[in-house]
């Protein structure tokens, strides 16, 4: 069906496509350095701050809600869109409804999209594990727990927020759990689909990746760290008035700052993107296509641990929007964002006649 779509259009005047929240920016200003025409989808009420944005953007469709975008499907392909799938895509409109209803050609793997869940046969744990990649213990229920685990759930009013949560060991967790329920910060129905993972402690590094089909080669872009409200507030305080003021911390991501990672390690980390790309390939082919996260925790004996995974372009991207990082310097002699190579990428296709092999 996408070659049909691909087989009609105009690859002279492609569009690239993206709905307008998460990462967006660095998709649309990535899109106009290389030459590219742009279209952003946005939720009625969020037109800030794409409507300042005018150099970037070269049509705004506004629609009363993102999962509106399956009703302006051939809008879109008249255009000769290529679509740049980001989270907010995926939660709003449903991993199962891309993958079966979105005619738009995507640039990555739609298939993978849906491997970002905790639950369920598809999930990033069963791609870490054909990678050999470290990743947290994951208990089944409540009574597996032996030791501190951190609880990764829904945030109950924000729903593509977190209502994540630590606890020291089963009694702690139980009395948590219940606490945040009566509190309103995650809800019981939400449990079954909660992953409760052991808590390791360590520095937090989100390595953000490129694979390259056309190159055959998996390229770091940039590391990012996170900046989370309000758990980022309450750790400046001394230890005295945290437990004086008696918080209960919640754990939404806000923003995301540009990281460097001692040079050293990187040995380590290529590697594991390496095997993450083949996993993939061996169990979702044609397997990573494009960005890629791996948000890792490493520890005091310098062990590399996966605890989140994104099948496409991650949040902190945005920390390289319009700059690159070092990293990507290193492969193109000029800092090069994530947004800009996903469309230098779509244009080394289109000039090699290989679109297919990047889009799904």
């Amino acid at each position: 069906m996408i070659t049909d779509v691909l087989n009609n259009y105009n690859q002279e005047e492609i569009t690239i496509g993206v709905i307008g929240s998460h990462s967006a920016l660095d998709v649309l200003d990535g899109a106009k350095r290389v030459g590219f025409k742009t279209a952003v989808i946005i939720e009625k009420g969020r037109e800030e701050p794409y409507n300042r944005y005018t150099r970037i953007i070269d049509d705004m469709i506004v629609v009363d809600n993102f999962s509106d975008i399956f009703d302006i499907q051939e809008q879109l392909i008249e255009k000769s869109c290529i679509f740049i799938p980001n989270r907010s895509f995926v939660v709003y409109c449903g991993f199962n409804r891309i993958e079966k209803e979105f005619k738009v050609p995507i640039f990555g793997s739609r298939e993978l999209l849906k491997t970002e869940e905790r639950t369920g046969f598809h999930n990033y744990y069963r791609i870490l594990e054909e990678a050999n990649i470290r990743y947290p213990k994951v208990y089944k229920n409540a009574k597996e727990i032996d030791g501190p685990v951190i609880c990764k759930i829904h945030h109950a009013k924000q729903r593509v927020e977190r209502g994540f949560f630590v606890a020291k060991n089963r009694e702690d967790f139980e009395e948590e759990l219940e606490k945040r329920i009566e509190n309103g910060t995650i809800l019981e129905e939400d449990l079954h689909e909660a992953s409760i993972e052991e808590f390791i402690s360590g520095v937090t590094f989100n390595f953000n990746f490129f694979y390259s089909p056309l190159f055959k080669r998996s390229e770091l872009l940039g590391i990012d760290r996170r900046f989370v409200t309000d758990l980022d507030g309450i750790v400046r305080l001394p230890a005295n008035q945290q437990i004086k003021l008696g918080f209960d911390e919640e754990m939404k991501e806000i923003g995301n700052y540009a990281v460097t990672l001692r040079e050293s390690m990187l040995r380590h980390v290529y590697p594991m993107s390496d095997r993450f790309v083949e996993a993939t390939k061996h169990l979702y082919p044609p397997g990573m296509i494009g960005p890629f996260a791996l948000q890792t925790m490493i520890t005091k004996d310098y062990e590399f641990i996966v605890f989140d995974v994104s099948t496409r372009m991650g949040g902190g991207t945005n920390s390289f929007m319009g700059i690159g990082s070092q990293y990507s310097a290193v492969y193109w002699g000029q800092p090069t964002s994530s947004g800009k190579r996903v469309s230098m990428e779509i244009k080394k296709a289109i000039e090699q006649n290989r679109l297919k092999y990047i889009l799904t």
